[in-house]
């Protein structure tokens, strides 16, 4: 295998692939890059046997052929390589060699046979549809937060993402939550969706997901089947094991019947509970709200290392309240909000509380109160 590629293509190539690799690998063969060379192009393919990356980039192959070779490595190498460098890769199978070659740099590095590479096997997917970048993006950006990263608790490790029915038909839902926060985001049910299995796709693949979806104008290929799920733009596919579990009936957790209506500046807020946090105990992080006609009062009490307290107008016409919550969980939650104002619901101090954006109902987020 012979091919020269432009560093550029090359470095965004195999970044992508290098970071699918587990950087503690038993099994030698996956620490490495699948690069294979055919036509005009060259394709890298990464695994860690629940998620395969295949990044394609064009390239001038002067002999095709394929072998592996240490992903971080390689991108290490292309990485400090100056920028627009051509670089020349050659394979040299019966010495087990890469030469990988850039103006007056070489290096020479170990490869293992491709036949030894794991190839994630093809399977039928029961439904494909496409989706906009820009919607899967929303999707995931906004429920990722509350992923549980307890492993006992595997089912939650994950964004359930499934056909629900939403307030005016079918729409396409992402849900995760840890037990202690939820976030529920809804969008327009694309076409060919509507027979789509419910699956839990990994918090890892989440991560990896979010690099396919930075070009708003992209269109996403989606395939999902009861034991796999891949996302798909014309240069990359990254297809991955869904968890095998049943996600919890999430919608006995969204409160209904909370009428405490409070309304304030979404960006003053989280600023507001940044501040007063700063002195929380690292234990608790714990933040009380008192709510008053119009007026919220943001307080820390923290024995070991002191108070804080801020005030600020808001919109809120109902009973006197006093509720405690995690700074940390509040943070996250108002971090979502894209518009202007956040609207709490309460309901009293022991029972969740519902957050929105606005008058907007495709995007709902429940927080649970802690005692202060």
């Amino acid at each position: 295998m012979k091919i020269s590629i432009e560093r550029g293509a090359l470095l965004k190539a195999v970044a992508q692939a290098q970071s699918v690799v587990e950087r503690r690998n038993t099994i030698p063969i996956l620490a490495n890059v699948l690069i294979e060379a055919e036509g005009d192009a060259v394709q890298f393919r990464a695994t860690d046997l629940d998620i395969e990356v295949v990044d394609k980039a064009p390239a001038q192959v002067a002999r095709a052929g394929a072998t592996t070779v240490s992903a971080t490595t390689l991108h290490e190498i292309v990485r400090k390589l100056p920028d627009g460098a051509l670089v020349t890769l050659t394979a040299d199978s019966a010495a087990g060699r890469l030469t990988v070659e850039a103006g007056r740099s070489n290096f020479s590095l170990a490869t293992l046979p491709k036949e030894d590479f794991p190839v994630m096997a093809t399977s039928e997917y029961d439904t494909n549809f496409s989706a906009p970048a820009t919607v899967l993006r929303r999707l995931f950006d906004k429920s990722k937060f509350a992923i549980s990263t307890e492993e006992t608790r595997y089912y939650l490790n994950g964004v359930y993402m499934h056909v629900a029915d939403g307030d005016g038909g079918k729409v396409l839902r992402c849900v995760a939550t840890d037990g202690h926060r939820l976030a529920r985001i809804d969008a327009e049910l694309p076409d060919a969706a509507e027979g789509m299995p419910g699956v839990i796709v990994p918090r890892k693949t989440v991560g990896e997901l979010r690099k396919l979806l930075d070009d708003d104008d992209m269109a996403i290929a989606v395939s999902v089947s009861e034991t796999k799920v891949r996302f798909a733009t014309p240069d990359i596919t990254l297809t991955s094991k869904v968890i095998d579990g049943t996600f919890p009936d999430y919608s006995r957790v969204i409160p209904s019947g909370n009428t405490r209506r409070l309304e304030v500046d979404a960006a003053e807020f989280a600023q507001a509970v940044d501040r007063v946090a700063t002195v929380s105990s690292e234990r608790s992080r714990a933040v009380k709200l008192q709510l008053d006609e119009d007026r919220l009062v943001l307080s820390v009490n923290a024995p070991d290392s002191g108070a804080a307290e801020e005030e600020l107008a808001v919109a809120y016409g109902d009973d006197k309240l006093e509720i405690g919550f995690n700074a940390k969980y509040l943070l996250e939650i108002a971090s979502q909000v894209d518009r202007e104002n956040a609207v709490f619901m309460f309901n009293s101090a022991g029972d969740p509380t519902l957050m929105r954006e606005g008058n907007d109902q495709s995007a709902v987020y429940v927080v649970m109160p802690m005692r202060v």
